[in-house]
């Protein structure tokens, strides 16, 4: 690798990707929520799901760049960071989350807690 390769691949990470909320649609079914988001060129090892508390965060990188016998003419969904915070409601159950990526679309299944049965508590002699 010669010089001027390695002093641009250090400009070019030095560089803050630009960062994009993506469309975003959330439904709400029987079985819990729904929230599906285009994030187009974002790789499975390249996307992370945060739950802290009473909130969700979708992080991901798309990472296009030209090789060094290509040059980019026009670039609309090149190099980016995706990122999305989506507020949870209590009636999520955070323990049986699951989320999928097909075709640069991220589904995420919230499925509702279970509604609790009434019971009746016994009491025991001491």
């Amino acid at each position: 690798m010669t010089e001027r390769n390695t002093d641009l691949e250090a400009r070019t990470e030095a560089k803050p990707l630009p960062r994009v909320s993506p469309a975003t649609d959330i439904l709400e079914r029987e079985d819990g929520f729904y929230v599906y988001m285009d994030i187009p060129g974002v790789r499975r090892e390249d996307l992370k799901i945060d739950i802290n508390e009473n909130e969700m965060v979708v992080t991901g990188r798309a990472g296009q760049a030209a090789s060094e016998k290509e040059t980019f003419l026009e670039v609309q969904f090149g190099p980016g960071e995706y990122i999305r915070a989506v507020s949870l409601s209590d009636l999520v159950d955070r323990e049986h989350i699951k989320a999928s990526l097909k075709d640069g679309v991220l589904t995420i299944h919230l499925p509702r807690l279970e509604k609790a049965s009434p019971r009746r508590i016994p009491v025991q002699s001491a």
